[in-house]
Parts: structure tokens; C-alpha cells; sequence
């Protein structure tokens, strides 16, 4: 026997800061937590038809993980920038959205370390911790710049990005949780390493533009995982509508199951269904 726990367009997972990190799945009008879920057999199934999750117009293809051609071209959320914030439209005075751009690029951002597949620098805006820390599956996350604004995330990224890494290797990240690292010491060193460039910038930017937060605390993670799979294989509901096994583990913006793994956040905006059952 198999129930049907929700049907609809498809949204990023929903988390809550606790021991082990929260999860809800937003599909259709539906609100499905997921921890309870573990250890059951799961069916998500891909009806085909795909809207836009800005304008909810039908698509062919998604662009963005979830918007549709004409928003990816002319939303400011979908321009490069967004990816190499350190290319700020909105400072050059080329931001499609300039509205969008003072609500959501020219406010306080924080740069911090995390240990997803190893440490890494990343930056999210400040009301965005600690979810986008969770959204990439860290184990531990520190702040260790408050900026102004994106750009200057950007250019501390940048810096910094040449003596640590800035991206997750995600199959390592799925494959367990990383080895505990020391965030204090290796945000010392970077300082040490980057010390003559962060002061150029702070000269160029301002003082107040770029603030060390030597007292940040550090913040731990635990995800709901009963196993990680020793290989990781992915389900791609364009190939193949159906992606179904027994829910052993939710961790970033991932669905583990006993026969793959899949990315929620990649499919934004598909309309599917969520069934249960032996």
C-alpha cells in the first residue's frame, strides 16, 4: 500500500537549526517534515510539467534551478553576478534590478569558513545564517568578516580564495561528515597570509566597509542520516520521472536514499508528488 503525502510544484527544503537539523519538503500548498520519514520507502514522482517559481508561467526547461528563460535574462537574481559577486552590476550601475539589487546585494553580508568536504570560505547575507550553512551540508561554520555589501563579500572571497577552498565537493560531503577541523587557526592564518591585501582594501572601501569578527562563535551541525552511501549515484527526474528507495538521510539540499541521492533545490518549480509506503 502507498499514500500520497502531498502533490505540486517543488521548493527548496525548509531547515531548522536543532540537533539533528530539521527538515521540511514545501510541495504544492503542502509543508512535508521529513525527519519522521526516515527509514521509509519514499516515491517522488515527476508529472511532466514544470512553472517558473517567480512568475509560475509553464516551462520546457529549467534555468537557475527553477526559473524560466525570459526571468533567468532579466532577473537580477539570475545575472553572473550573483555567482561572482566580486562583478557587483548594481556598483558598476548595470544591475537589471536596481531595486533588488539595494534590497538584496547593498546590505550586510558575512564571509565565513565552514567545513563541508573540507573548509571552505563562503559568504551569504546576514539574515541568511546559519540556513545557507546547512543548505550546503556543513558540519562546522564560522563567521570571520561582516561586510557592507556584496561586492565587498566578493572581493574578501576572492582574497581569500586563493589560500583555501571556495567550493564543496559534494559527493565527499554526501559520503559522511567531514573530519573536524580547527576554524580558529585556520581563520588566523588566512589573515596572516591575506593581511597586506585585506588592508588595501579596507583603504580603498573604508574602514567600517570590512569588520573582523575576532569573538564570533563557532556553530556546529548534525544532519538526519541513519547511512551515507558508500557511492553516490544521482537521480535526474528529466531522464528518468520516477526517483524511489528507502529515505536513509537528508543533509544540504539532499534527499539520501538507499538507491541515489537527489538534489531538492535543483528541481525548483517541477510539479510532483510525494507517496509512501512498504
Amino acid at each position: 500500500m502507498t499514500a500520497e503525502l502531498a502533490r505540486g510544484g517543488v521548493r527548496k527544503m525548509k531547515t531548522a537549526l536543532q540537533d539533528p537539523v530539521q527538515y521540511t519538503l514545501p510541495l504544492g500548498d503542502a509543508r512535508v517534515p521529513l525527519n519522521p520519514l526516515l527509514g521509509r520507502h519514499l516515491r517522488l514522482t515527476f508529472h511532466g510539467q514544470i512553472n517558473c517559481i517567480y512568475c509560475e508561467r509553464k516551462t520546457s526547461k529549467s534555468f537557475n534551478q527553477g526559473y524560466c528563460y525570459p526571468c533567468f535574462k532579466r532577473l537580477a537574481r539570475c545575472d553572473s553576478c550573483i555567482v561572482s559577486p566580486e562583478k557587483c552590476h548594481y556598483a558598476a550601475g548595470t544591475c537589471r534590478e536596481p531595486e533588488w539589487g539595494q534590497d538584496n546585494c547593498m546590505i550586510e553580508h558575512i564571509v565565513y569558513l565552514a567545513n563541508t568536504s573540507g573548509v571552505k570560505v563562503g559568504i551569504t547575507r546576514g539574515t541568511q545564517v546559519p540556513t545557507r550553512w546547512m543548505d550546503q551540508g556543513a558540519v562546522q561554520a564560522r563567521p570571520i568578516f561582516r561586510v557592507a555589501t556584496r561586492l565587498h563579500s566578493g572581493l574578501v572571497e576572492t582574497l581569500l580564495g586563493a589560500h583555501v577552498a571556495d567550493k564543496t565537493n559534494w559527493r565527499a560531503m554526501l559520503k559522511g561528515d567531514a573530519a573536524p577541523v580547527d576554524l580558529e587557526s585556520e581563520r588566523q592564518r588566512l589573515l596572516h597570509e591575506c593581511r597586506a591585501e585585506l588592508d588595501a582594501l579596507r583603504a580603498g572601501h573604508g574602514l567600517q566597509a570590512i569588520s573582523e569578527l575576532p569573538d564570533a562563535a563557532e556553530v556546529a551541525i548534525a544532519y538526519p542520516v541513519l547511512e551515507f552511501p558508500q557511492k553516490v549515484t544521482s537521480f535526474n527526474l528529466d531522464k528518468n520521472p520516477v526517483a524511489e528507495g528507502t529515505l536513509t538521510g537528508i543533509k544540504g539540499q539532499y534527499l539520501i536514499f538507499d538507491t541515489g541521492v537527489i538534489n531538492m533545490r535543483k528541481y525548483g518549480g517541477y510539479q510532483l508528488s510525494l507517496e509512501t509506503g512498504e
